[in-house]
């Protein structure tokens, strides 16, 4: 797909959210939006709500992460358009909590550039390739609330 067609239907609000039902139902479930997609950057929303609590009267942290890795992986799936078949994978993912979020949560990954960067030479040399992408997650406020560590390992399909 065209990257300009991939970014105008990450950007729409209810594709995304077909798109969510389709392949990432948990996701779609705690309703996380997606407020931004950039070459250079993605925002992520998580709401906080029943759907993404844990008993403590905060957010679980698996719905942290799944956010953080939503906010990784698109900028992933975006450098990956107009290339060859890749396979990704997350092979490792880390968190830190710092703030008791009861509040919704907003991720935001700026590493789009180094993705896109290490693709292109994943492409060229046809050697597999990891890269850890880093997503914080911050209260309305703007405190650091949590972040996300995603190692994503990326390899040429065999044709």
């Amino acid at each position: 797909m065209k990257k300009e067609r991939f970014y105008k239907l990450a950007n729409n609000r209810f594709l995304f959210r077909l798109y969510l039902i389709a392949r990432l139902p948990a996701a779609w479930f705690m309703r996380v939006q997606l407020l931004q997609c950039t070459p250079e950057r993605t925002v992520v929303r998580l709401p906080y709500g029943w759907r993404s609590q844990n008993p403590f009267r905060s957010t679980y942290f698996a719905a942290q992460c799944a956010a953080g890795e939503l906010s990784t992986g698109m900028l992933c799936l975006a450098a990956l358009q107009e290339k060859p078949p890749v396979s990704m994978l997350v092979t490792h993912i880390e968190a830190e909590f710092f703030k008791k979020a009861d509040k919704p949560l907003t991720f935001r990954c700026d590493q789009g550039i180094e993705v896109a960067t290490l693709i292109e030479h994943m492409l060229q040399d046809g050697q597999a390739r990891s890269m850890e992408m880093k997503s914080i997650g911050t209260l309305p406020d703007g405190v650091k609330a949590s972040e996300v560590r995603v190692l994503w390992s990326f390899k040429p399909k065999q044709s």
